[in-house]
């Protein structure tokens, strides 16, 4: 039995489990840089006398960057090494942060914002592949939704930290405790995490074989390791974007894409606006502030719900039942408002429910492509998935100019989150599959 297979089909070892808790500490970095922008916002705005759109743009700013890198250093880390593209992603987004601190006008932080964001997409694009495939069959959605569920965390204790640095040592500290908490990350990176799996099999770079025994060994696989065949596809073209849209995979992107994409403009909708649209209906700008946490606080227990879920039933099919679920609520979410303690209620369940739905993209996407370019396809729909979270506030904020009220928007939101179940419902995960002719693995992406 190949190394692959071995780790589909064995218990999870502590060393598997300490891989998972490196990559969610990765995430939370994700969620303490997203928040800590928010947070410095009205410092910044003091400093540099800033509009409201040239703050939106500085807060857009990273969301840019890290479209920019998922696309960008996602191919790089199928045809370099996961690890490798990791290291450096991590290293970008550093440099990105430590400059911050260094602004003296809004364009100077924002370009600097772009280049943190770089390094952000490049360690979620990697990241998220490596906790799918070191995680066993049976506990790869609860890996990746652990592993999702460090935005959240990550996010509260940013904030919380913003909270007591800026009054102390102004806002650029914010950034230097971010880019310290980085240089940490990479030193855990170098020391604890090994290379990917199918990352090894695939391409099958100089002393390969070695490693995977090394990595084998650690992981309390007995044996001499067999890294299985390689993929009939392994070569030049893997890595490469132009496979994404190649025939096997056409269908299967384009549906991934449009999942990505309306989950994302729906999350980032839902933690955008909430507080502003509920007091729209009606609310004070307590209780507005208030149902904004509530969903923030249903977040983490909903990429972990996910988890367990996916542990008795499909991943594929449990997000779409997140996806029409969390339609569902976010209608329910607004007619609710008159109501304040009900509509708080009903947003730990949406909160649970988006968020459960982005750890359902995270666990479904490595599973859609081959090992060769499953870096690739991940950093991909991370990256569309981006523009849909840039385009969400942009849109609603026209959409509330031109005479929308909040129940239109969050009915309109809502039917365009329910594509993305129309979406999930044909797309199928990559198989690989052994030709009897040639004993050659034969890959396919099948879309129903």
């Amino acid at each position: 039995m190949d190394i692959r297979h071995q780790i589909d089909a064995s218990k999870m070892s502590s060393y598997q489990w300490l891989i998972i808790a490196v990559t969610t500490f990765l995430n939370a970095l994700d969620g303490y840089d997203v928040l800590a922008m928010a947070f410095t916002a009205t410092s910044v705005t003091k400093e540099f006398g800033l509009s409201g759109s040239q703050l939106g743009w500085l807060l857009s700013a990273g969301l840019i960057g890290m479209a920019v890198g998922s696309l960008v250093l996602g191919p790089f880390a199928d045809r370099y090494g996961r690890r490798k593209i990791l290291i450096v992603a991590l290293a970008i987004n550093a440099v990105g942060l430590f400059l911050s601190t260094t602004a003296n006008s809004a364009l100077e932080l924002g370009l600097w914002r772009v280049v943190t964001g770089l390094g952000v997409g490049g360690i979620l694009a990697s990241a998220t592949v490596i906790t799918s495939e070191y995680a066993n069959a049976r506990r790869r959605g609860m890996a990746v939704s652990i592993f999702t569920a460090g935005y959240g965390v990550g996010a509260t204790l940013g904030g919380m930290g913003a909270t007591q640095l800026i009054p102390a040592f102004g806002w650029r500290s914010v950034f230097l405790v971010g880019g310290l908490l980085t240089l940490l990350a990479i030193a855990l990176v170098v020391v604890l995490m090994p290379e990917s799996v199918d990352y090894l099999r695939a391409r099958r770079p100089e002393g390969a074989a070695a490693k995977l025994q090394r990595i084998a060994g650690r992981l309390g696989l007995e044996g001499d390791v067999n890294p299985g065949p390689a993929p009939v596809s392994a070569g030049k073209q893997q890595g490469s974007v132009a496979v994404l849209l190649s025939p096997r995979y056409r269908t299967a992107s384009i549906l991934l894409w449009i999942s990505f994409f309306v989950i994302m403009f729906g999350f980032y909708f839902a933690n955008s606006w909430t507080p502003r649209l509920l007091v729209e209906s009606g609310m004070t700008e307590q209780q507005g502030i208030i149902g904004g946490l509530m969903l923030t606080m249903g977040g983490t227990f909903g990429s972990l719900l996910y988890g367990v879920l996916t542990t008795r039933w499909d991943a594929r099919l449990t997000l779409m039942v997140f996806t029409v679920l969390s339609a569902v609520t976010l209608v329910l979410f607004i007619t609710t408002s008159p109501l304040p303690l009900l509509a708080f209620s009903s947003g730990v369940v949406v909160g649970m429910l988006v968020n459960g739905c982005i750890a359902g993209l995270y666990t479904v996407a490595p599973m859609t492509y081959e090992p060769g370019v499953r870096t690739t396809g991940v950093g991909w729909g991370i990256g569309i998935g981006r523009a849909g979270a840039i385009l969400a506030p942009i849109a609603v904020g026209a959409l509330l100019d031109n005479g929308w009220n909040p129940h239109q928007l969050y009915i309109g939101v809502a039917v365009v989150v329910l594509l993305a179940a129309v979406a999930l419902f044909r797309l199928r995960p990559y198989e690989e599959i052994t030709s009897s002719a040639t004993n050659q693995p034969a890959s396919r992406a099948t879309t129903g």
